[in-house]
């Protein structure tokens, strides 16, 4: 997720030992949007707003990366009122008996030069399951921004994540197979190295 090439983080890293840095989800630009399709006739979408949770990176050790992220459940979004109710109902997300929505990972396996899959356990509605996320880094260094806000400023990362899973493993299977079993998830997110003080 967060790294460099093997050939860079060699050359970067030899001769020193492996420092794991961490790495904080800002929030306010973390987006969790997953995508059904709605009976073969539409793809509709939505989000969770909010989204909390840290990385631990060494890019000497890709293997040994800990993601830890979880989502309120209650923040879901879908852009239409009556829908957003029914899906934190009992029959879906069921959010105010399972608030909360949350991701470990248990492993981390490079991909290429600026990707890598990490896989580990999903909750959803009290049920876990394995999850596989597919991760690309798209940008790290100095924010752009930092010359200009204060909280901008220090070493930054920003990753786009793709995955998919069965919505009835996680017991929110009402109307499936008619509306899509199959729920797509794409994540954007960007990352402070050390979060920010107290």
């Amino acid at each position: 997720m967060l790294f460099r090439s093997f050939v860079a983080a060699t050359a970067i890293f030899a001769g020193s030992a492996a420092i794991s840095e961490t790495y904080v989800l800002d929030s306010s630009h973390t987006e969790v949007v997953f995508s059904w399709n709605h009976a073969g006739l539409t793809t509709q979408r939505g989000e969770w707003t909010s989204v909390s949770g840290e990385i631990d990176f060494d890019p000497a050790d890709v293997a040994a990366t800990a993601a830890r992220v979880e989502i309120d459940a209650n923040s879901l979004h879908s852009g239409f009122e009556a829908l957003d109710v029914e899906l934190k109902g009992e029959g879906f997300f069921d959010v105010e008996s399972n608030p909360t929505i949350t991701f470990t990972s248990t492993s981390a396996v490079q991909t290429g030069a600026q990707s890598m899959r990490l896989s580990g356990d999903l909750t959803v509605k009290g049920q876990t399951v394995p999850a596989v996320l597919d991760v690309n880094l798209v940008f790290q260094g100095e924010h752009p921004l930092g010359g200009f806000f204060d909280y901008y400023q220090g070493e930054w990362i920003g990753v786009e994540a793709t995955s998919s899973l069965l919505r009835s493993e996680v017991g929110v299977g009402q109307f499936a197979p008619l509306t899509s079993d199959v729920v797509q998830l794409e994540i954007s997110a960007e990352m402070r190295k050390g979060g920010w003080p107290e």
